[in-house]
């Protein structure tokens, strides 16, 4: 019996719908990560990017338990001497509301080319409407 090795030209990407309104944060994030990962195929292999794309809509209606508003900071830095900023996920939530699911899918992808590839395929969108109804996306329950 010889191993199976999955392709990149073998792949077959579909598209998913994900409503965020009412969800935590991480455990949105997780199954979004393994979604794009392609974790929930049978071809799935480490080295190939086999996940599928993922739009996310409502992303400024997302639950956080505790008081992570207040406390959970995100950074970012300028490259400049002092040039450090720091915004709370409340503030962040109404400045840049598809920043939040973003950062956190990013963590739980891989940190090289094939992770950036990946992250390439969600989608994050503030309200409920979306332009890929061409590719008939299908919802998913989480």
């Amino acid at each position: 019996m010889k191993t199976f090795v999955t392709k990149p030209a073998e792949v077959d990407r579909s598209w998913y719908v994900v409503d965020a309104e009412g969800q935590t944060l991480g455990r949105l994030a997780s199954k979004i990560a393994a979604v794009l990962r392609g974790k929930h195929k049978p071809i799935y292999s480490p080295s190939v990017d086999c996940g599928d794309y993922v739009i996310v809509l409502n992303a400024d209606k997302i639950h956080v338990t505790g008081r992570r508003m207040e406390q959970k900071r995100y950074y970012r830095h300028s490259g400049y001497p002092g040039g450090l900023t720091e915004i709370s996920l409340r503030d962040q939530l109404q400045q840049y509301p598809v920043r939040p699911i973003e950062a956190a899918v990013k963590g739980m992808l891989p940190k090289n080319k094939l992770g950036r590839k990946m992250f390439k395929k969600l989608k994050v969108y503030a309200g409920s409407e979306h332009p890929h109804e061409a590719q008939q996306p299908v919802e998913m329950k989480i």
